[in-house]
């Protein structure tokens, strides 16, 4: 988490006694913050509204104050630090509008408990401070709204943020909405160097409140904490957006994040509903795309990991951490595996999630496993996806062991590649949870190097394997479970071995209208009961 040391700054003591203001005390302050401000434009010679022609200001017709910056006194240079003129422009029901320039901050803007507030540019361009350089606590560019003191309505847009300077890399902007969050078209250049908060944190407090991020891009993405000026101040390293608070419903669409030591979109732990619509997240460590919430979606994204660092331990493309997720039409691609980077990880505090025409590629030589449901874990659903998985070993599917009782449900899955059985995981589905289904599956295990995989390995009790097609250089099926009914299938192993392998701690196995070529070894597993099965391995 990003928020170790903020305690003991001065914006905390502000929350502090922000939070234990009465209404009417609050509204006092902020007609007082009002009338600074427009006292501050009369004096610059201006007045509300006659700063610039309402017409070339996008949105002008929703603020009562629009104000151009640069008339107002901002140097659009990058020469002079813009913190102090946006101080005196601060005001509710305001609009500020940043015309074509390159814009200095060397210090925090601030502004908390507004009713509505917007930040526009034009071709506007922000110029942070380098680490050395940046006056007060090195956290942030614009700080709008606060957990305990947010703003109603914000907007923010049309910028580009330049931290290409050596130890450059701050957060452009946090922001804390209770009705209406808009950020859009936000681009950072450069990589985040300087070891301090990652680029964005967004959150929605108030459960019917709605958010959009749309079109932030950080593709630079961040050094370890140990590379730069700050090290031994944080752990790991930036965070590329935060989104752990939101309480109402909050969407990401069409966002680009780099490699972030310390997680890409890292948007859970809150109640509210997390909505990814498109994007591109790459080759940040823990997680990419880590997400969670209540009926929350990812849709369409593409995690790509093609690169690791050393200091890398993890790099999964898509974590489920909390609540309910449906994945859709993700595509991950994973060319530079390290253990323990799933493709998909469904955690135990999870309460269920459904993948869907989910396309997954793993390759390269070491181990790693491709969708990973934890023992704690809710029910899963998993319908029309592809695995292939190319690596040194590990389990393109991993059910773990588990007393829980949620089924994982799979339909329509395919399962291809060749694997070698590194660390002893040499299987295409592992399931060792009770009640699991698998319909109109295709699994094809051949097995890198001669390789001996099986294509489906069953330790779970009264699950159920109906149609489809299992393929193995050792066994299509492997069962240790209890009251397995296999039926309509068809199963063969590419190395004449029979096409199910029974345990005894297996018991009560049904097989019925299968076609099992070369057979059934049983050994051990009573009252095996079979019907009109075939065995023909042609």
């Amino acid at each position: 988490m990003e928020t170790n040391g903020e305690s003991a700054t001065v914006d905390e003591s502000l929350e502090t006694i922000g939070a234990a203001e009465s209404a009417e005390t609050t509204t006092s302050r902020r007609r007082f913050v009002a009338g600074t401000a427009l006292s501050g434009l009369a004096a610059l010679g201006l007045s509300p509204n006659e700063t610039t022609a309402q017409s070339d200001v996008p949105y002008h017709e929703e603020y009562r104050t629009v104000v151009n910056v640069a008339e107002a006194g901002a140097d659009t240079t990058g020469q002079k630090s813009i913190t102090p003129v946006l101080e005196s422009l601060r005001a509710n029901n305001t609009l500020l509008y940043f015309p074509p320039g390159r814009y200095a901050m060397d210090s925090q803007f601030r502004f908390t408990g507004f009713e509505r507030f917007g930040v526009v540019g034009n071709d506007a361009t922000l110029v942070p401070a380098d680490y050395h350089d940046f006056d007060g606590p090195r956290y942030r560019l614009f700080r709008l709204g606060t957990h305990v003191n947010p703003g109603g309505h914000l907007r923010f847009e049309g910028f580009t943020v330049d931290q290409t300077a050596p130890d450059t890399g701050i957060r452009a902007i946090e922001a804390w909405a209770s009705d209406r969050l808009e950020v859009r078209d936000v681009h950072v250049r450069g990589q985040h160097d300087s070891g301090t908060w990652g680029p964005g944190l967004f959150n929605v407090v108030d459960p019917d409140g709605t958010g959009l991020v749309e079109n932030f891009r950080a593709p630079g993405g961040a050094a370890w904490i140990q590379n730069t000026p700050n090290a031994g101040n944080n752990w790991r390293g930036p965070i590329g957006i935060e989104a752990n608070h939101t309480e109402g419903t909050l969407t990401f669409r069409r966002c680009m994040l780099g490699a972030f030591p310390s997680n890409g979109l890292y948007a859970t732990d809150g109640e509210g509903q997390i909505i990814v619509d498109g994007g591109l997240y790459r080759n940040s460590n823990p997680v990419s795309l880590r997400v969670g919430g209540t009926n929350s979606r990812v849709l369409w994204p593409t995690v790509e990991i093609d690169e690791t660092r050393p200091p890398d331990g993890s790099q999964r493309g898509i974590q489920v951490d909390h609540g309910t997720v449906h994945i859709e039409g993700a595509a991950i691609r994973n060319s530079s595996p390290l253990p323990n980077s799933h493709a998909i990880a469904v955690l135990n505090s999870s309460d269920g999630v459904r993948i869907e025409d989910t396309t997954i590629e793993i390759r390269g030589d070491r181990v790693n496993h491709g969708i990973v449901v934890s023992p704690q874990a809710g029910a899963s659903t998993i319908v029309d996806t592809e695995i292939s998985h190319d690596t040194a070993g590990g389990y393109p599917l991993w059910i773990r062991e588990t007393e829980v009782t949620d089924p994982v449900r799979c339909r329509n899955l395919t399962v291809t590649g060749e694997s070698g059985d590194a660390a002893g995981f040499r299987d295409g589905i592992h399931c060792r949870r009770d009640d699991c289904e698998f319909d109109d599956c295709d699994v094809e295990q051949l097995g890198r190097d001669g390789v001996r995989r099986n294509a489906l390995v069953n330790a779970g009790d009264d699950c159920s394997v109906y149609a489809g097609t299992y393929r193995a250089s050792e066994y299509p099926f492997v069962e240790l479970g209890t009251n397995t009914i296999y039926a309509r299938t068809d199963a063969e192993s590419y190395r004449d071995r029979a096409a199910i392998h029974l345990y005894e701690e297996s018991s009560d196995v049904t097989l019925v209208l299968n076609r099992l070529a070369n057979g059934i070894r049983n050994d051990g597993s009573d009252r095996l009961v079979t019907a009109r099965n075939t065995y023909r391995n042609d």
